[in-house]
């Protein structure tokens, strides 16, 4: 909003100037959702506490010591997350950006199921929550709408296409059905490894905030001629305006972790696990990096792929690979302490960030 303002005006008026730098943009729009998340995150946490009396649910096939541990902690912490990046965002944003709004429309709606998921479980005092089938189909819906929308706002030339990491001038031609297809599964998949891997006080929100700072560089190369033509990039123009929504992203993450920091004061919930990975599927999607989605959230990959084995093993079998899943209930289970699991995994996270990084120039 203060970029569609004072942009006429910056002619005017020279340091108003200032607004029209993306970089001065996400900066302020990570301080906006960061300081923003400390003005009202406790006030918001003590509501949810007094709304919803014992706190999220606690499933029993989970780790035995989470009856304990997590019980009475409010869920639906993601509101948080979603009030302060949608504040940050519209402040700071070009709200004349398709991108801008597709995202935002991305996350806000599989938050909307998160919500409707969350509230259901504290209200009825179900661990289940929504059926599965039915938030599927209303994540998918959003999903190929957004996808639909964003093959309309790409250059004509990728309008279809996937291009392959690694290579130069590799593009995948796939129809618009096959497009939108895999745009839903990249957008919907993303949207469920974040929600799986959301088990532990601030396992989840620490990869997010390092994929969301390698898609914000991505995003700003991306829509940038320049560094496209100097690292072999598919130009997508107008994708560096994401770089500003996703440093709202970064500094509405580091607020809520401030609160989400163990021992928890709050959890995130489908609320948030939702909505992150929709938002970070629909930026690979837009940018042309889906396949650099798939490494730089690996770890998120991992926790899904423990439970796909996990379950074909044992149907298969009758035998369990993990002694519990995702993978980080199975180091549980060996003894390890939390805080260890979810350090430990950070540092994964960050590796695997890097090395998504890296495809930039390894071309």
């Amino acid at each position: 909003m203060f970029y569609n303002l004072l942009y006429p005006l910056a002619d005017v008026f020279g340091p108003l100037n200032l607004f029209r730098y993306l970089t001065f943009r996400s900066i302020a729009a990570f301080l906006t959702a960061l300081v923003l998340s400390f003005v009202i995150g406790g006030g918001l946490i003590r509501w949810l506490r007094n709304r919803q009396g014992k706190g999220q649910p606690i499933r029993d096939d989970g780790p035995a010591s989470h009856l304990v541990t997590k019980k009475g902690t409010p869920t639906m912490g993601g509101l948080l997350i979603l009030i302060t990046l949608t504040t940050a965002t519209l402040l700071w944003a070009d709200l004349t950006n398709r991108y801008v709004w597709i995202v935002l429309g991305v996350t806000l709606s599989f938050g909307a199921v998160g919500f409707w998921d969350d509230f259901l479980k504290v209200t009825k005092r179900n661990p289940k929550g929504v059926p599965g089938k039915i938030k599927l189909a209303f994540s998918i819906a959003a999903a190929a709408w957004a996808a639909w929308l964003i093959a309309q706002s790409s250059p004509a030339s990728l309008r279809y296409m996937l291009a392959v990491p690694f290579f130069k001038d590799v593009l995948v031609p796939l129809t618009i059905v096959g497009f939108v297809a895999f745009a839903v599964i990249v957008m919907v998949g993303a949207s469920n490894a974040v929600n799986l891997t959301d088990g532990l006080d601030g396992l989840a929100i620490g990869p997010v905030i390092m994929a969301s700072a390698v898609f914000g560089l991505i995003a700003y190369v991306v829509g940038n001629t320049i560094l496209t033509n100097y690292l072999y990039l598919h130009h997508v123009p107008r994708t560096g305006e994401l770089a500003v929504l996703l440093a709202g992203l970064i500094g509405a993450g580091l607020g809520f972790l401030w609160f989400n920091a163990p021992p928890a004061m709050v959890f995130m919930g489908d609320t948030g696990s939702l909505a992150l990975g929709g938002a970070l599927g629909a930026v690979a999607v837009v940018t042309k990096h889906e396949i650099v989605l798939a490494i730089v959230g690996g770890l998120f990959v991992l926790e899904t792929v423990s439970v796909i084995v996990q379950v074909m093993s044992y149907k298969l079998t009758g035998k369990r690979v993990f002694r519990m899943a995702p993978l980080h209930h199975h180091f549980e289970q060996k003894g390890w302490a939390e805080p260890t699991i979810v350090f430990r995994f950070w540092i994964i996270a960050a590796i695997l960030a890097m090395a998504g990084l890296a495809t930039l120039k390894l071309r």
